[in-house]
């Protein structure tokens, strides 16, 4: 029995080495090519996606170093723009104060003229108004033959009524 069983098991491993190599020669000749084709796919398509992605990652990079360099230049104009803004509101305000410390010396020059003319004009209203009452202060005493006292006494009230005017 140990004969057959050793028999048997020679047999066997004989069919299963024999099947074995079948297999791998039914195999290489019908499914090889296909297997290491798809393989071979496998592995293109991995070293593609592996490019594509290293391709993407440097395109990001660029892209924010582009971002970076814009938003510096940004902030470069945006502080041009404030001195810009800043300059040009001093030179206005300077403009509006020498306008307005021209307009208020003209608006002076103005009332000073106007108040040497109300002067002028109540002056030469005070001399018509002396003249006439110096006129009439004649007349009166011409009218009338007056003693001293009387003349007196008509000068005094054309000295008060020169007060009141």
């Amino acid at each position: 029995m140990s004969t057959l069983i050793n028999q048997t098991s020679l047999g066997n491993i004989i069919i299963v080495t024999g099947s074995f190599v079948l297999l791998l020669v039914l195999i290489k000749v019908f499914a090889w090519d296909q297997l290491t084709g798809i393989f071979a796919k496998r592995e293109q398509k991995i070293a593609a996606d592996i490019d594509g992605a290293e391709l993407a990652r440097q395109r990001a990079e660029e892209l924010v170093e582009e971002s970076q360099e814009q938003l510096a230049q940004a902030r470069t104009e945006a502080t041009a723009i404030i001195a810009s803004a800043k300059e040009t509101g001093q030179k206005q305000e300077a403009q509006i104060v020498a306008e307005a410390r021209e307009v208020a010396s003209h608006l002076k020059d103005k009332a000073e003229a106007d108040i040497a003319q109300a002067q002028a004009e109540a002056l030469a209203d005070v001399k018509d108004d002396v003249a006439d009452l110096t006129l009439l202060l004649t007349e009166k005493i011409m009218v009338k033959e007056l003693d001293q006292r009387a003349q007196s006494k008509l000068i005094d009230d054309y000295l008060d009524q020169l007060g009141e005017a």
